[in-house]
């Protein structure tokens, strides 16, 4: 036989022999050595129940302070001392300027005088007239000289009771050159210093006074916000707060949150027609004074209780190429479904969820990743998914 021939048929033998090894192998694996099937994943669920809800809004406002006292003069004069000391906290009657008395002081000296000028004419009216009276009722004079004495004598009374009006109006104006704080509060800067004229007509106040503690805080709502809870409210959907009761919180300007908590007092009745807005008025103690009137807040304010609310913690729901919002969860069958559902608002790490999700509901929080609609799964009540699913650690 000649060499390649013996060759090719060497190789002919060889690959035969390896077909059959290989084909008896697959039959064993058939037979019972291949890998058992997998069975059902465990995930990690939550079970949706109702509970009380209070549906919050942050909104932007001011700080508004209870009571404003601008300080403007009653009487026109020389300011000839400032009493108080600049941003000092002050109470009412407190002195903060003095004007020049002495100007009122005489004009009240003279109406004192007109007084008892005008008392002293009263009391010679009233003894002429009892000298008629007599005369009269002895024929000795006319009844028409009598009735002249009592006409004096009422002329003169009318003229005591202005003389004391005048005096009245005079001593009021003295004691108006002494001006005093009308409220307790911080006073600010005085706008004048000894020996300014100042006006009681005058715009500019002398200085202005706010009372720190208690304090407002103004925010404004939209009214389409609010159109859209009292619809809910209508409906039964929601809870009205009730008045005095509705608590707010406020972050300040830096991003620190106030140590104190307020009450919702008010909400005006009108709609601004330039922002359209409403505003909400909320009281708080400031013993602090960390609140200062025109300081920008932000303030978490509650608008309604939701006494029926079904909370889905966040990481519970996705969302779909389209947008919308997407839960998983365990049926009936323990298996997977999809459902389409609609988030109101965000509490805390949960959405509030006012569609597609019911009392009861398996919502799968954990082994996302790993599952499909339709597949059967084993739900663990507040579970952890797999290691597989969590990420690594930093």
């Amino acid at each position: 036989m000649p060499f390649n021939k013996r060759v090719l048929s060497a190789a002919t033998a060889l690959a035969v022999a390896g077909s059959l090894f290989l084909a008896g192998c697959d039959q064993q694996q058939q037979q019972g050595g291949g890998m058992p099937p997998m069975g059902p994943v465990e995930v990690g669920v939550v079970t949706i129940t109702p509970q009380r809800v209070d549906l919050t809004s942050t909104l932007s406002g001011r700080v508004i302070p209870v009571r404003r006292a601008e300080i403007r003069p009653q009487v026109s004069g020389l300011i000839t001392d400032v009493l108080f000391t600049q941003g000092a906290l002050v109470k009412p009657g407190d002195p903060l300027f003095q004007i020049d008395p002495a100007p009122y002081k005489a004009t009240a000296d003279a109406a004192t005088a007109a007084v008892a000028r005008a008392e002293a004419g009263l009391e010679i009216a009233r003894l002429n007239e009892r000298r008629y009276a007599e005369l009269v009722r002895t024929s000795a004079t006319s009844r028409q000289s009598y009735d002249d004495a009592v006409a004096t004598r009422k002329q003169a009374e009318a003229e005591v009771a202005s003389a004391k009006a005048s005096l009245a109006a005079a001593q009021v104006d003295l004691g108006r050159t002494l001006i005093v704080s009308p409220i307790a509060g911080r006073i600010g800067l005085a706008s004048v210093s000894q020996g300014a004229l100042v006006r009681f007509d005058q715009q500019e106040a002398l200085a202005i006074v706010h009372q720190m503690d208690p304090i407002y805080v103004d925010v404004n709502q939209s009214s389409a916000e609010l159109l859209r809870l009292k619809a809910d409210m209508a409906r039964g959907a929601l809870s009205d707060v009730e008045p005095g009761s509705a608590k707010v919180r406020l972050i300040l300007e830096d991003g620190s949150a106030y140590d104190q908590e307020g009450e919702m007092k008010l909400a005006e009745g009108v709609v601004s027609t330039s922002t359209g807005t409403v505003t909400l008025r909320s009281l708080f103690p400031n013993p602090k004074e960390q609140l200062l009137p025109g300081m920008f807040v932000r303030a978490t304010v509650q608008v309604g209780v939701d006494d029926k609310g079904l909370l889905v913690p966040q990481r519970g729901i996705t969302r779909s190429p389209t947008g919308d919002g997407v839960a998983m969860v365990v049926n009936a069958k323990g298996e997977v479904e999809a459902r389409k559902v609609t988030a109101d608002r965000a509490v805390g790490d949960a959405w509030l969820v006012t569609e597609g999700i019911a009392a009861g509901d398996k919502v799968i929080i954990d082994g996302l990743q790993r599952i499909q609609p339709g597949m059967p799964v084993k739900p663990v009540e507040g579970a952890t998914a797999a290691a597989a699913d969590a990420p690594p650690a930093q």
